[in-house]
């Protein structure tokens, strides 16, 4: 039922936005998807799967983004600037993004943990939600790793292990701008700064 799923998972994230993860009912949650209560624990299992699955999903979100974002010039020092750029509005954009990538959830979200937990569901997307959810620390790796990936392939002009202290420096600075946003110029003009005296 992948169009019941998302559209509970939106219903779950608008009613985030609206008040602490401690007060949204699933009930409400179930009539702003326009899908029976029993629909929603079908899916989802609990209000701890819900958590589970939403965060996989934003998780999911983020990391197509920086896809999207490494594919989108053709200059390398370009490609990661974009890359910079998304992760700071992703972060600044979306409450969970901003939580998964500093690793401070507040009480108004929900934090599940982040080592897998037991799977009965019968439903797969669950069972991927139900499994270890990525820490800060991962999706540095994950983002840095990607970007190497891209751009090795994209003949980009270091070696590899230059490379990836050139991209992991690119992502803990638009990490960093995640945690304390930038003035003017924003983080494209600190990410090309950092990698003017480096070639790509």
């Amino acid at each position: 039922m992948p169009a019941a799923r998302e559209s509970l998972l939106d219903a779950a994230y608008a009613a985030l936005a609206r008040r602490p993860w401690a007060a949204v009912r699933m009930v409400d949650v179930a009539a702003a998807a326009g899908v029976s209560r029993q629909t929603l624990y079908n899916e989802f299992g609990s209000k701890e799967g819900l958590a589970r699955a939403l965060v996989r999903r934003e998780a999911d979100g983020y990391l197509a983004g920086v896809e999207r974002a490494l594919g989108s010039h053709a200059e390398a020092r370009e490609r990661l600037t974009a890359t910079a750029e998304w992760m700071a509005v992703a972060g600044r954009e979306n409450v969970l993004v901003r939580a998964m990538l500093t690793g401070c959830w507040s009480e108004r979200l929900p934090s599940p943990t982040l080592s897998a937990v037991p799977s009965s569901s019968a439903v797969p997307a669950q069972r991927r939600a139900d499994g270890p959810l990525p820490s800060p620390g991962d999706f540095v790796q994950i983002v840095r790793d990607r970007a190497v990936a891209v751009l090795s392939g994209a003949g980009a002009g270091k070696g590899n292990g230059e490379l990836a202290r050139s991209c992991e420096l690119v992502v803990r600075l638009a990490l960093s701008c995640v945690a304390a946003p930038p003035g003017e110029g924003g983080v494209a003009e600190l990410v090309r700064g950092a990698l003017y005296r480096q070639p790509v």
